[in-house]
């Protein structure tokens, strides 16, 4: 799969899905959803104050016709309503609308109606970047500050997961840092061989792990050729890139959303199902993105049960 459309295209063999937003009086939010119908992505439950909701939906001239609507006026408990939708299995994916992303993860971490798994929960990134020939999934770049070696583990098996579900069988990992070989001084390049050796001895599966490696030789086969690395397991043809912690990610994140031609779409993983937490300085085309790659990981949560 080399682009969005391919995305898109993959969803029409899919079952279509259903999404359950948390407070859903949010104009952003309700024009996301609105796409994903009309481009047969997913159908949506509207948690929310009802009021709020169809004022908005009318000061957009958008029809509310086929969208359920449950009527709850506390987003805390608007929020519990939604991801119990998808804690019982009545909606697939589970998104963030009008409420702050503390209470919004609340609702995801409840003990009795949440979305726990008992791993850690980490962000993925799907990017579509021109001139590239590939996606590459960013991971983390939104969630855990710094995560340790076994977050990193989870972190791999969370991303991996949303690669299978994309089509990608057998995904190349490509632990970052900014120099290729280990270094004691710099612990991230232990994590990184460590994390190949865990691949390598069968504890991290579904994947071709290759770390410690430099961006420019996860990405760029010249660079690799030049640099005399064409040994590795990854010759420029990561399909994966994980990030030493949230701020190489972000910073790397925001560098291609500002300054190079690219679509994207982000969820959150680790959890029993999708969970869509988009930033109101998201894009509209990002929002949709985003419940995109939702329904298909979920579609690929439903074959694997």
């Amino acid at each position: 799969m080399k682009n969005f459309e391919g995305l898109l295209e993959q969803i029409k063999s899919c079952s279509k899905k259903k999404l359950a937003v948390a407070v859903a009086q949010d104009d952003a939010v309700l024009e996301a959803v609105k796409a994903a119908k009309d481009k047969d992505i997913a159908d949506a439950i509207l948690v929310g104050d009802a009021d709020k909701i169809k004022k908005i939906a009318a000061s957009m001239d958008m029809s509310l016709e086929g969208f359920e609507i449950i009527d709850v006026k506390d987003p805390t408990e608007a929020a519990l309503t939604a991801v119990k939708l998808v804690h019982d299995g009545e909606a697939d994916m589970y998104m963030k609308g009008l409420i702050d992303t503390k209470g919004f993860l609340k609702s995801v971490l409840n003990k009795e109606v949440g979305l726990r798994t008992g791993k850690a929960l980490s962000h993925v990134c799907l990017f579509e970047i021109e001139g590239f020939e590939k996606m590459f999934f960013l991971t983390d770049v939104a969630f855990i500050p710094y995560p340790t070696l076994e977050d990193k583990v989870d972190i791999i098996s969370n991303t991996v997961a949303v690669a299978h579900a994309c089509g990608i069988e057998c995904p190349k990992v490509a632990p970052l840092a900014a120099v290729e070989v280990v270094n004691p001084k710099m612990p991230v390049t232990v994590d990184a061989a460590e994390l190949t050796k865990m691949n390598e001895e069968g504890k991290i599966t579904g994947c071709i792990v290759d770390g410690p490696l430099s961006m420019d030789l996860a990405i760029d086969p010249e660079a690799a050729k030049h640099k005399g690395a064409t040994n590795r397991k990854i010759v420029g043809d990561a399909d994966i890139l994980l990030f030493p912690d949230i701020h190489a990610g972000n910073i790397t994140y925001k560098t291609l959303v500002h300054t190079a031609k690219v679509k994207n779409g982000c969820i959150l993983t680790g959890t029993k199902a999708p969970v869509i937490l988009t930033s109101r300085s998201d894009t509209f085309e990002t929002k949709v993105n985003s419940i995109a790659l939702a329904a298909i990981v979920a579609e690929n949560l439903k074959k694997n049960k």
